[in-house]
């Protein structure tokens, strides 16, 4: 049975003629001869690339850094981005010198359709497939390139390795985006530190200073997109009691999801100040130019954590699920407040040295383990450190 068929049954969501197609395709791409990468694939900068990360936010900023250290160094080489829908909406505007393609993953195999016949009559020198799940490589197929570069086996998951011929080698060190590094330096750009410019409009940085006061402002976003992830209401209200306390203007920030929502509105019904509660009612740009103006976040594991990483604003990150080492925010993990260790002991029986640095906490309620004194000593420590509010 072909591999692509055989695995139909885990992406039923699919049209069964996008397999087919894929199938075929796929069928003769394997029988190129894979490559490890000894040397650099190119000696003189290629005329072309295409960046495939479709999400999540956090990790599209993230490959932000990627994709500018390949402009900086290769500032002739011709880059396209595919992306998904919201993350484009972020990226366009971001990104003025990369052409950016949206895909939307709720029309299926018509908006991989979608992609292709945008990309009708290009070939690219090599393809960055920088996510391993099952949708990006089904939408890599369609996609005309002499290289598709992939994770190794170390990275890879979701059958990626099928998709790609030259495997990324993984570097030392576990965080997401020195694996989006390693891509560069594979394809041929001497190694850098990660750096991002973002060019926000007049616009949204007034708007967001237009939110701030002569006070230090603490952006606290509280939630992500799932549930397990977030810290309880009850903790982040005694943080921005503590924070109101030393003299705070705090701003509660996130998307407009029921979670977010609620989440937000639960803290607030436990304050016995007011805030401002901008949850729900700004553009990914907003909080962007938001968190830029503000002097400090406090984020779990989530999108905002990692754009406020990239407007070099300090991050206070709360972890329990995910080892911060591999997700905190890549310039302030020192400031993460994480009980990932202890949970992962518990529900293993092994330290975190022990186990694969992938290894996700599975029990829904560790994000508890984290105390509201922790947290604020946390805080203190930082405004201390980073001279905030002195």
């Amino acid at each position: 049975m072909s591999y692509l068929l055989s695995i139909s049954s885990i992406t039923d969501r699919y049209d069964a003629v996008a397999f087919y197609i894929a199938d075929r395709q796929l069928h003769n791409f394997n029988h190129q001869n894979p490559i490890s990468i000894l040397m650099a694939l190119f000696s003189a900068p290629p005329q072309s690339l295409c960046i495939l990360r479709l999400s999540a936010i956090g990790d599209v900023c993230n490959a932000i850094a990627a994709v500018q250290a390949i402009r900086q160094q290769w500032p002739k080489t011709q880059l396209t981005w595919i992306a998904g829908k919201a993350e484009a909406a972020l990226l366009t505007p971001l990104l003025p010198d990369v052409t950016v393609i949206a895909f939307d993953k709720k029309q299926g195999f018509k908006g991989m359709q979608a992609v292709w016949k945008a990309l009708k009559g290009q070939r690219f020198d090599a393809l960055l497939h920088m996510q391993s799940a099952i949708r990006a490589s089904m939408l890599s197929v369609g996609i005309k390139a002499k290289y598709k570069l992939g994770f190794d086996k170390a990275r890879a998951s979701d059958l990626q390795q099928w998709f790609t011929n030259v495997k990324v080698p993984s570097p030392a060190s576990p965080h997401v985006l020195d694996g989006f590094m390693a891509f560069t330096e594979a394809l041929g750009l001497k190694p850098q530190v990660p750096t991002w410019t973002l060019p926000l409009s007049e616009s949204d940085i007034a708007w967001a200073k237009g939110q701030l006061s002569t006070k230090p402002a603490l952006v606290v976003a509280p939630a992500a997109s799932k549930a397990f992830k977030n810290w309880t209401a009850e903790g982040y209200a005694g943080v921005i009691e503590h924070a109101l306390d030393k003299g705070f203007n705090v701003i509660l920030a996130g998307g407009p999801g029921k979670i977010e929502v609620e989440l937000g509105q639960a803290i607030e019904n436990r304050l016995t100040r007011p805030v401002t509660n901008l949850i729900g009612k700004t553009t990914l740009l907003q909080l962007l130019a938001l968190e830029q103006e503000a002097d400090l976040v406090l984020a779990p594991d989530s999108g905002p954590a990692h754009l406020a990483n990239a407007v070099n604003t300090p991050v206070i990150g709360l972890y329990a699920h995910h080892n911060p080492a591999r997700t905190g925010p890549y310039n302030w993990r020192h400031y993460v407040v994480s009980v990932y260790a202890e949970a992962i002991e518990a529900e293993t029986g092994k330290s975190a040295n022990e186990v694969s640095w992938r290894t996700r906490v599975k029990d829904d309620t560790a994000m508890q383990r984290i105390t509201i004194d922790e947290v604020i000593s946390r805080f203190d420590e930082v405004i201390q450190k980073e001279e905030i509010g002195s």
